[in-house]
């Protein structure tokens, strides 16, 4: 499987935000526009892109499907992510043009109802890991333990520029699962070095955003982008 980069928009009212320290802070990139954020990262050679919302991840509230809906008509496949814990979250995500949905940590703390959900969605749904240290820790959630699962992102470092916690990336790829790696993630050499633990992608936020990565240069490294969900 060729190594993907998911550039990642956060979103809440409908704007551009990032989420630091548990605080919403508006981001001023493109105007605080996530559509016109997406399209210049498709036009940067984007494939895929991440899309948070942040207020169903802090409120239980999808508040942002209309924009999700405008992002997924454009030419690019989305993955939304932002407290999708239920089957009626995940499919309204789905139904406004999402090719596939993260389930929250949160919803691990209840694993047979996160199973079912798994095995209904198939292909169209990861797991996601909000990690620090060796422990899951979904934002405003109890600690579960480190299950099987896709996506990881280190909780500590999220909007910020640090670099990546390659030692939990590290501990999720030996699981044997295909793994995107977030949080800190600001340089080629970042996307490089999550590339060699064996993680199959990256998802970069902040960097992307601010211009503080070079996203051809970032995007020339995914080789061939997978074919979209069915």
């Amino acid at each position: 499987m060729a190594f993907e980069v998911l550039c990642s928009v956060d979103l809440a009212g409908g704007r551009l935000v990032r989420l630091r320290g548990g605080k919403v802070e508006f981001v001023e990139a493109f105007g605080g526009d996530p559509v016109a954020a997406v399209r210049s990262f498709i036009e940067a050679g984007a494939g895929w892109v991440h899309v948070v919302d942040v207020d169903l991840a802090l409120t239980g509230e999808a508040r942002n499907l209309a924009v999700l809906e405008r992002i997924a008509g454009l030419d690019v496949c989305v993955q939304a992510s932002g407290g999708i814990a239920t089957s009626p979250l995940a499919t309204a995500a789905l139904e406004a043009g999402a090719a596939r949905v993260v389930l929250g940590s949160a919803a691990l703390a209840d694993r047979g109802s996160a199973t079912r959900l798994i095995e209904q969605m198939g292909e169209r749904l990861v797991v996601g890991l909000e990690v620090q240290g060796d422990r899951i820790r979904p934002r405003g959630a109890v600690d579960i333990e480190l299950p099987l699962a896709e996506p990881v992102t280190a909780v500590t470092r999220v909007g910020g520029l640090g670099g990546p916690d390659l030692a939990a990336i590290r501990t999720v790829c030996a699981l044997g699962r295909p793994v995107l790696a977030a949080g800190g993630i600001a340089s080629i050499g970042d996307l490089r070095a999550v590339a060699e633990t064996g993680a199959t992608g990256a998802v970069v936020g902040r960097a992307a955003l601010e211009g503080a990565l070079d996203l051809v240069a970032a995007l020339a490294l995914r080789g061939k982008t997978p074919p979209r969900p069915r």
